[in-house]
């Protein structure tokens, strides 16, 4: 999508005024592209711009035969397993209960939707971050290779101070409450699981387990959990598919759409949840050797989620009908089996890996704001401790699986995901030199810059208002119904009533 493959992570040479005069060779022994870069720039400038800070740049053959394969990397396939793991999860949970709020139709509709709007705007972003690095390495102000840039970073780098503000503040929100909503799901899970403690309890239990994550050094560190997270969701979604299939259809089963547009604006916002894990792209494509080609990986990562959620919510709203939209978490209605209990266990633990991948970047944040992220890794646990208490409580407090989520794409996820990194876009490259200027080429279906402004104009008004607009005084209302009928630190929410 207008860079040459041949091209390095940056393409300087691309357009004319960041033609070049020399070549310099990215990467070392690892045989990362070549490219052609500005006088001035120099050799560590250069490979930081290709690589990322946080555990890409320059692997030596050595160090890259000595590490774990099991432990770290930081390879395009790594990339593809960190946005997959942090994409698909318990949101495959809700769906069937979703698409018994839309109907088959909307249901699928919205699924397709937001999983190309999701794909474009993550485009985009790659687009920002290498146009991010080139200003960065041009103006000289790289920073060691110890430095791992974020979302707000890049945004506010390209927009300016307040830009940067408004970003760590919506991301750091969204990632925050990811983070709550897989405590809350873990829970949940559990108590189908073993109900002789209520979700609640159990709630006690997966957060202080969730403390772990604190000594997790980096993403470059988290092959692993990657590979666990993108398996038990592939088992989940395939368990989901087949279990309903197997039960077959209840007595009168019915498919009615509720006429209730705030069950329906709520159901349509929460696809934007589904979709909405870009919220890490940055920080993977840090970990990165190979960051230009996430934008191809991030392709295949919207195809697979297709892949394994298209079955899994379609299958049990046809199995159960309208009766599935009363329990947000899919397990629930599903009938007790050891592979319900297998599927359970393994989405947990794809939960724990969530929580990790969302709650990484707020650590990195804390750390920077407490002058700790190039101290000590003992410095470094003590100032994350108090953001998994902090996630911990207000999981507690507000254990509404499924409304949540909603509210979650409807202020946060529509920000951040859609209209943030479009919006900087049209902002970063609305002068005509900006544009002569540019990174990357324009995309060949897209030749001209006044198509790719109009697009994501429409885009950013077609999710302001039917997102952020319809969709947040839908979700809103749904959480306000919720709180009204459990009430704040629900003991149990949604449990059937015990014989």
């Amino acid at each position: 999508m207008g860079v040459e493959e041949n091209g390095s992570a940056a393409a300087l040479g691309t357009n004319g005024n960041h033609a070049l005069e020399h070549e310099v060779v990215l990467g070392g022994s690892e045989g990362l592209p070549t490219s052609t870069h500005k006088e001035g720039a120099t050799t560590e400038q250069i490979t930081h711009l290709n690589g990322g800070g946080g555990g890409g740049g320059e692997v030596t053959k050595s160090s890259w035969f000595k590490a774990s394969l099991l432990w770290k990397g930081s390879s395009t396939f790594d990339s593809f397993l960190l946005a997959q793991a942090a994409q698909a999860g318990q949101g495959l949970l809700t769906l069937p209960s979703v698409f018994a709020e839309l109907g088959f139709t909307y249901g699928a509709f919205f699924m397709l939707l937001y999983g190309v709007l999701g794909a474009w705007s993550v485009y985009i972003l790659t687009w920002l971050y290498f146009e991010f690095k080139a200003r960065m390495t041009l103006e000289n102000k790289g920073h060691s290779g110890r430095f791992t840039f974020q979302y707000h970073d890049v945004i506010g780098g390209l927009t300016g101070r307040w830009g940067n503000y408004f970003t760590r503040f919506f991301v750091m929100g969204s990632l925050f409450v990811a983070s709550v909503i897989q405590l809350i799901a873990s829970a949940s899970e559990l108590y189908y699981a073993n109900d002789n403690l209520d979700k609640r309890q159990w709630t006690y239990v997966v957060g202080a387990l969730a403390l772990i994550s604190v000594f997790i050094p980096s993403f470059g560190h988290f092959r692993w959990g990657a590979i666990l997270g993108v398996f038990s969701a592939t088992f989940t979604a395939i368990y989901l598919f087949a279990a309903a299939i197997s039960h077959g259809q209840i007595e009168r089963v019915s498919y009615k759409r509720p006429d209730d547009k705030v069950v329906f604006f709520a159901g349509a916002t929460y696809m934007l949840y589904v979709y909405g894990g870009h919220g890490v792209t940055i920080e993977i494509m840090e970990s990165s050797r190979r960051p230009h080609r996430f934008k191809y990986v991030y392709i295949f990562v919207v195809l697979y989620t297709w892949l394994i959620s298209y079955p899994s919510a379609i299958a049990p709203y046809w199995a159960f009908g309208e009766t599935i939209i009363r329990q947000s978490n899919a397990f629930g209605i599903l009938p007790k089996s050891p592979w319900r209990m297998t599927a359970i266990v393994l989405m947990v633990m794809h939960q724990s890996i969530s929580f990790i991948i969302f709650v990484h970047p707020i650590f990195l944040l804390v750390e920077k704001f407490a002058r700790v992220h190039h101290r000590s890794m003992l410095l470094r646990i003590l100032v994350r401790i108090p953001v998994v208490v902090l996630v911990w409580f207000v999981a507690l407090a507000i254990p509404f699986f499924g409304p949540i989520n909603s509210v979650m794409g409807a202020f946060l996820l529509t920000v951040v995901v859609y209209m943030l990194p479009l919006a900087t876009f049209m902002y970063a490259y609305r002068t005509k030199a900006a544009r002569q200027n540019s990174v990357l080429q324009l995309p060949p279906f897209l030749p001209s810059w006044t198509l790719m402004f109009l697009l994501n104009g429409i885009i950013v008004l077609y999710i302001l208002v039917v997102g952020a607009g319809f969709g947040g005084w839908a979700s809103i209302a749904n959480l306000i119904r919720q709180i009204h009928t459990f009430g704040f630190f629900s003991k149990c929410y949604q449990c059937p009533p015990k014989a």
